[in-house]
């Protein structure tokens, strides 16, 4: 424990050093700061979900790895960009095969809010992601698997 405050006490210091985060505004301000400024609290049901935390909804079905081992669902490791339908060794239904196009954001985004509605006759039994915002935070994750 004793290591643990000689390791604090240079940070302490640092931050006393700082004067108290006042700024001069023109004549006489010695000993005088300025009042904090307070932020109101961001609601928690507000904070921005990370693709992957979005992505969790999905595990069930489908993998993430570069192996793009598939399961109940295709293998999303590189699905950005790849063709509709075409995960190596998947069993696509027809409402997916022929649909043809390429996975970009906008056939994501679609396919994501409605996957019976985007390509019906899709095995997918997903009713669909409604928050625009966890939809775009999804598809920039899947993005990132390249």
């Amino acid at each position: 424990m004793k290591v643990a405050a000689f390791a604090v006490l240079p940070l302490l210091f640092a931050i006393a050093a700082c004067g108290g985060g006042g700024e001069a505004t023109g004549s006489d301000t010695v000993g005088q700061t300025a009042a904090p400024e307070t932020a109101a609290p961001k609601p928690i049901a507000a904070a921005a979900k990370t693709g992957e935390d979005v992505f969790r909804k999905c595990i069930a079905c489908h993998t993430v790895t570069p192996e793009g081992r598939n399961g109940i669902g295709p293998g999303l490791h590189g699905v950005s960009g790849r063709a509709v339908a075409s995960a190596p060794g998947f069993t696509y239904s027809n409402g997916l095969k022929t649909k043809g196009g390429v996975w970009d954001e906008a056939n994501l985004d679609a396919f994501l809010t409605a996957p019976a509605k985007w390509a019906p006759g899709t095995k997918m039994m997903f009713a669909g992601i409604n928050d625009a915002a966890d939809r775009k935070a999804l598809i920039d994750y899947l993005a990132t698997l390249k």
